[in-house]
């Protein structure tokens, strides 16, 4: 197919790891001629990045491809992603899906296009995942503000309810020349802030000379960008001495997400996580300690296998008596090829539910009370192009939402700003 010309949509689900990919795969078919259009626009291709974290995203998945080629049904539809690598058979079996690329596959997007008729049906490109040894390193940014930039892939924790080990592979990391050359296209570009992520980005720099606290050493020396985060950070490799650089260093927030994901000892051991409750509590008493305006969310899972009535309500107490910002609750997901499928207890689906409820009513207590620590406090806001109704909004360096009315002048700018209860979106 001559892809010259081409109007090409893309589609994105599941973690912002997905969204740097993205836009990887984004610039390469731009290299090659073709020109990006809306989703909502007719396009002459779709490539949609999907995710398999869960059943419920699996068939989000599905759903959402059978709606663009019912809406589309003349454009060639392109499926790349977890799910891709999972499921190839499956998704190619789905009437109008034309090309499916795995893990080692999805970033050569262009090259498949260039070398394949348009009618013809091909054969899903998977892999075995645990032969890919190199690392594509990816960076997305959508309103020029901030980036997302993939320092980190795969996982060898293999925990027993988790298939990204399966989708993603064995643990691996950009080399640190790559990283700085990519900073360097992003601060051309503008973009404020950058926010380091991977599946397991606290194992940066395995099987090398270097580790995660000595690339966030480096990176500090960098001036060009205001502002990094750091993404979702296991417990076990959320060190001290990383807090402490981050209470004082120049450019890292004060904002931690921290998988805790049961806060039962029992449940831990079962779910095959590297460590047990009392280091989780010991971490955000450190944070506090160092960082005291510092955001903490933190990600749990409700109606494990084996989580029995005892173990969650003992889990709620604990993750009740935490001093943290904010719960990312997720329902327990059976995922086929788990070991968690061995674990004889089943938790109802009605109990499940139940319980993310009662997690979720913690994590609301817990976000209005962190927010309302800082009204009539002053602190640096970096606001986003985008036009949100009448408002524009942005984040404070610990991570709470603002809001004032549109001033284009403000965009991409950090500035002081007063919070009261009219300009802290709560629902955030």
């Amino acid at each position: 197919m001559n892809i010259a010309g081409k109007k090409v949509a893309y589609v994105t689900l599941g973690c912002k790891l997905n969204f740097s990919e993205t836009s990887t795969i984004r610039h390469s078919l731009e290299k090659a001629g073709t020109q990006t259009v809306s989703e909502k626009d007719e396009a002459d291709i779709f490539v949609i990045n999907t995710c398999s974290v869960t059943d419920m995203a699996e068939k989000k998945g599905r759903q959402l491809i059978r709606k663009i080629i019912h809406h589309h049904p003349g454009a060639y539809i392109v499926v790349v992603g977890c799910y891709a690598q999972l499921r190839a058979k499956e998704l190619l079996a789905i009437e109008g899906v034309s090309l499916v690329l795995g893990a080692g596959d999805k970033f050569n997007v262009s090259h498949y296009l260039q070398h394949l008729e348009q009618q013809e049906k091909q054969e899903p490109h998977s892999c075995d995942i645990f032969k890919i040894s190199h690392f594509d390193l990816a960076y997305s940014f959508g309103d020029r503000t901030r980036c997302f930039l993939k320092i980190q892939d795969g996982c060898d924790y293999f925990c027993t309810y988790c298939t990204i080990p399966f989708a993603r592979g064995k643990s691996r990391s950009a080399d640190i020349p790559r990283i700085l050359e990519a900073l360097q296209e992003v601060a051309g570009k503008g973009i404020q802030e950058v926010i380091l992520t991977g599946v397991n980005t606290g194992d940066f720099g395995r099987g090398s000379d270097t580790d995660f606290l000595q690339l966030l050493r480096l990176l500090d020396q960098h001036d060009e960008i205001a502002r990094f985060r750091i993404s979702s950070i296991e417990p076990n490799l959320l060190t001290d001495d990383i807090i402490e650089f981050v209470a004082h260093s120049r450019h890292f927030m004060p904002h931690f997400h921290i998988p805790l994901q049961s806060g039962s000892n029992e449940v831990l051991q079962l779910m095959r996580r590297r460590y047990q409750r009392e280091l989780f509590a010991e971490k955000v008493q450190t944070i506090r300690q160092l960082l005291p305006d510092a955001f903490i969310g933190v990600d749990v899972i409700a109606g494990m296998r084996g989580e029995s009535e005892s173990y969650f309500n003992d889990a709620l107490q604990f993750i009740d008596s935490l001093d943290i910002s904010r719960l990312h609750v997720f329902p327990y997901s059976e995922r086929q090829g788990t070991k968690a499928l061995e674990i004889p207890l089943i938790v109802p689906q009605e109990e499940k539910h139940r319980r993310v409820e009662q997690l979720l009513e913690i994590s609301s207590r817990k976000l209005t009370d962190f927010y309302h620590r800082f009204e009539g406090k002053e602190r640096p806001v970096l606001f986003e192009e985008s036009r949100v109704g009448s408002y524009i909004c942005g984040f404070t360096d610990n991570y709470i939402k603002v809001k004032l009315p549109y001033n284009q002048k403000l965009s991409n700018r950090i500035v002081p700003v007063v919070l009261n209860k009219e300009n802290i979106c709560l629902e955030e």
